[in-house]
């Protein structure tokens, strides 16, 4: 009885709404409106008793993704089936099979074994002889590794404070040392610049705003430092003996 009851109830409510969407149609049919208030462009139309809606294409436009190429390592001028630094003068290791021999060569290496090699590598170009391992442009060579190996790491990780500064202390080490190679060998600091890659900038000249109380206390230091240098000067020649008392010693000692 009640199951009777309520599928007559649906049945009326889905007649009734029945009637209101074919009213509805026809006043579509007869006239198209358009969504302009909510939505730009689409035109709502009825076709066959039903609702022909055009797909919206614009209302999520994709944000437009600046993407800046990362930077190419210093790692990949390495070939992936180079050996370890330990093994290449192990003549078996040149005839094994492939399992082994890929397990040997750098292609299953951790970074920091392939930084190693990138290291010797800068090493082998600008040391002095075989056994080179503490001279200037050695010490340019690994410090260049550990700073390229440095920027790589915070393209990826750029809140990583520790690294940067010790990438900071890296470059101010290398600096001085260029510049202290710059002074003493001017061909080894060209071609060690040529042969890593580095591009050498002079540091900014030191200027300071001339102010009137700058310049008083600057002539005011100069004036100080030629009385004292002429007050030494004088003492000196007080210290020093009478030209007769000389003469009169080198007398007596061609006498005696």
């Amino acid at each position: 009885m009640f199951s009777r009851i309520a599928l007559e109830t649906i049945l009326k409510s889905s007649v009734g709404v029945l009637r209101e969407s074919g009213t509805l149609c026809s006043f579509l049919s007869a006239k198209p409106r358009t969504c302009s208030s909510l939505l730009s462009g689409p035109t709502i139309r009825c076709v066959a008793g039903h609702f022909a809606v055009p797909p919206m294409r614009h209302y999520a436009q994709s944000a437009s993704s600046n993407k800046t190429t990362a930077p190419v390592s210093q790692l990949s001028d390495i070939p992936s089936t180079m050996l370890k630094d330990d093994y290449t003068a192990v003549p078996l290791a040149q005839t094994t099979d492939d399992v082994v021999r890929r397990l040997l060569s750098l292609e299953l290496a951790s970074h920091s074994e392939k930084v190693q090699m990138k290291r010797e590598q800068l090493i082998a170009k600008v040391q002095k002889h075989k056994n080179d391992r503490n001279s200037m442009e050695v010490r340019v060579a690994i410090l260049t590794t550990k700073i390229r190996n440095y920027q790589e790491h915070l393209q990826k990780h750029r809140k990583d404070k520790a690294n940067k500064r010790g990438m900071l202390m890296a470059i101010d080490k290398r600096k001085k040392i260029l510049k202290r190679l710059r002074l003493v060998d001017y061909n080894a600091f060209e071609k060690v610049c040529e042969q890593l890659g580095i591009t050498y900038t002079f540091p900014p000249e030191y200027h300071r705003r001339q102010t009137r109380r700058w310049l008083a206390k600057k002539a005011l230091c100069i004036q100080i430092f030629k009385d004292v240098q002429k007050q030494k000067a004088e003492e000196r020649l007080k210290q020093r003996p009478p030209k007769d008392s000389e003469a009169s010693c080198a007398k007596v000692g061609e006498s005696q």
